[in-house]
């Protein structure tokens, strides 16, 4: 089962939406029930539902302008984009490229905030010409409607400018100190810090405010926070991780003799004889002494027990058509990220369509595990 709806596409990019999003919605849904009950008592119930359910699909549309605005200026400066996510705290740009410059990142970072700041503008301006006055309470309920998303997506487009990962304030300051010092690692690190450090401020605001009688909206900071330095948490290891491993190739760490089977091998055989008596998971099929494919003990598993003696190594394995390969040169940080991508622990290494061995999560993770014990 998928973790996401899928609504379709939007300039060729996948439009997803996370089940936990579906919460969020609801919840905006009743609380601007309970808001224009307060403030219009004379509507309706169902003028007071109506509204609310419109303005809460608005404000999902303002924020998905806001992340096609991060999609089209990634695509514009060449990284790609093939899917924006919604979930409880919003959207995401999926990005699939780290921009190379300091200038793209600016720009790409920027436009979200921007985008929300004009949507906001363009609300209140629109109420404005309609007949509501700043200071007072709209009375229609297309301009109520109008001011509150209005105000809201001027709010957002101001705490996303907070400077800290994983805001788009904090890819903005990192930017800036990308330019001004030429590192994008250390800018990084700045803005996984600064992150971290804003994150805590909310925890502690937030649980201030809940055990101060503030209820709800104070855990609801406070957990807002604990994401926040989660993501910049993730943020600063990333950053690390890939200078560890700045320098390294696939072929300084790839196991080049790789164990093999022979495709006629069922998997009884295969188990007890190379499984269960070998430190390896992953092995070489080899079909008429030719590699054809692998095998580990993902594909065993996908098979009935009671199969294993009818089912052969070649009748599981991933063939080698259908399985990512990486080159002997490639960064290993890159083949990390190939590997998390697809869902795997491991690839083989191929050079002019000949397999030079296979590289894994497991050697890519004992090399940073050394010298992080070597604290080199």
């Amino acid at each position: 089962m998928e973790s996401q709806i899928k609504l379709g596409r939007i300039f060729g990019i996948q439009i997803g939406l996370h089940y936990s999003w579906i919460i969020i919605a609801v919840l905006i849904s009743l609380s601007l029930s309970g808001y224009f009950s307060q403030m219009h008592p004379d509507w309706g119930g169902s003028t007071i539902w109506a509204v609310s359910i419109i303005t809460a699909i608005s404000f999902f549309i303002a924020i998905l302008l806001h992340e096609l605005a991060h999609a089209a200026i990634a695509r514009r400066r060449g990284l790609p984009v093939n899917t924006i996510t919604f979930f409880a705290l919003g959207g995401v740009a999926n990005i699939e490229e780290e921009p190379e410059d300091a200038n793209t990142e600016f720009w790409m970072a920027i436009v979200g905030p921007l985008t929300s700041a004009l949507i906001g503008i363009i609300c209140l301006v629109a109420a404005r010409f309609s007949g509501w006055a700043p200071g007072t309470d709209p009375v229609k309920p297309l301009l109520a409607m109008l001011v509150w998303l209005g105000y809201v997506n001027l709010g957002l487009a101001i705490f996303n400018l907070i400077p800290g990962f994983p805001m788009d304030g904090g890819r903005v300051l990192r930017s800036i100190v990308w330019w001004f010092t030429g590192d994008g690692a250390k800018a990084t690190r700045v803005a996984s810090v600064s992150g971290q450090i804003i994150a805590i401020g909310f925890i502690i605001i937030g649980l201030l405010q809940f055990f101060g009688g503030a209820g709800f909206g104070g855990l609801w900071l406070a957990f807002i926070g604990w994401f926040l330095l989660s993501a910049a948490k993730a943020t600063y290891f990333q950053s690390e991780l890939k200078e560890k491993l700045h320098g390294v190739k696939v072929r300084d760490l790839m196991v080049p003799e790789c164990e093999v089977v022979d495709a006629n091998t069922n998997l009884e055989s295969f188990v007890d004889e190379h499984l269960l008596r070998s430190p390896s998971r992953c092995f070489i099929v080899l079909q008429g002494g030719e590699p054809a494919g692998l095998i580990t003990p993902n594909e065993v598993k996908a098979v009935e027990r009671k199969l294993w003696k009818f089912k052969t190594t070649s009748e599981v394995m991933k063939s080698f058509d259908g399985v990512v390969t990486v080159d002997p040169d490639l960064p290993a940080v890159e083949a990390l990220e190939l590997i998390g991508k697809n869902g795997v622990n491991q690839l083989p290494v191929v050079e002019n369509g000949k397999l030079h061995g296979i590289i894994s999560r497991e050697q890519i993770l004992n090399y940073l595990f050394m010298r992080d014990e070597l604290n080199i």
